[in-house]
């Protein structure tokens, strides 16, 4: 038990980083002061994503097989928990095809890429980067378009699936990479995280809480559903350590800001949306330092 505190106290210390952007971007939200969140979004998406991506690919450590496996087991991982969402909205008598993006899609950018670094190092954050990529392809063109209505021609074009493909061709093909894309991949991917933890401050402090009844549903639904996935589907595919640890973490991240920003553009359930992402960031970031232990237990 003391072990356990212990770890506690350590995490808590070591997370405080990740919180302090996270409490800037409150503070700023809450202020009111200018913020360019349409800006923002656009340069992490387009650019500063897709070098993180890009460079954390051409330079990991894990091999090919690794990175493989780490894609297989989230597409599965991600399968199943949408499969227990749907059927759990269905039993809740909430709308399956409105809330099925923000129950089954996981936090994987704004949380999930530095607190898989901060558990995990640089193996961590190759795994996470992997998670990321594939978790963001599934939700900006399959999972979208679950929603009623949604036009998202060219949502295909996703810069950061093009950057995925392109860094894993050119390992495959063993084609050198020039020094100075490296370097330049390796700058415009170190913003990411900071800005992304901004934006999550930011994008809570505006957030309604008309929706939160319906909203904790959800939220419980998204943290004992992707847990229980990425547990399934680790022991399933029996991955090694620090892969089994850091797709555990990754699945039992919060539901994702850009769930809400899609379920209030397009349907009339963006407060339930809005309060899922609320209850399941709180609670998480509370329970964070016991997922770290227990993922570091994975490991």
């Amino acid at each position: 038990m003391l072990a356990i505190a212990q770890f506690y106290l350590s995490a808590i210390v070591l997370m405080l980083p990740l919180l302090s952007c996270v409490g800037i971007g409150v503070f700023w939200g809450k202020r009111d002061l200018p913020f360019g969140g349409a800006f923002i979004t656009t340069l992490v998406t387009s650019v500063t994503t897709p070098a993180l991506v890009f460079h954390t690919f051409v330079t990991t450590h894990l091999d090919d097989r690794a990175l493989a496996d780490v894609a297989a087991a989230t597409l599965l991982a991600m399968l199943l928990c949408a499969l227990a969402c749907a059927a759990l909205l269905k039993l809740g008598r909430l709308p399956v095809r409105t809330l099925l993006p923000t129950a089954f899609l996981p936090n994987a950018g704004n949380l999930g890429l530095p607190i898989s670094q901060l558990a995990f190092g640089d193996a961590g954050l190759s795994v996470a980067v992997a998670f990321f990529a594939v978790n963001s392809f599934v939700m900006h063109t399959i999972a979208v378009r679950l929603l009623p209505g949604v036009n998202t021609k060219g949502s295909w074009k996703s810069p950061i699936l093009l950057a995925s493909v392109v860094a894993v061709a050119m390992r495959l093909l063993h084609i050198p990479v020039p020094a100075w894309l490296i370097e330049t991949a390796r700058m415009l991917g170190a913003v990411t995280v900071p800005l992304m933890l901004l934006s999550l401050g930011h994008a809570l402090a505006l957030i309604p809480a008309n929706g939160l009844r319906d909203g904790a549903k959800v939220a419980a639904m998204r943290l004992v559903t992707g847990l229980a996935a990425g547990l399934a589907i680790v022991w399933i595919l029996d991955l090694e350590p620090v892969l089994a640890g850091a797709l555990t973490l990754q699945m039992a991240m919060p539901c994702a800001v850009v769930s809400y920003m899609y379920a209030k553009r397009y349907t009339a359930m963006g407060d339930t949306a809005a309060g899922a992402v609320l209850v399941s960031t709180v609670v998480f970031l509370l329970l964070a330092p016991l997922m770290l232990w227990f993922s570091h237990g994975r490991a």
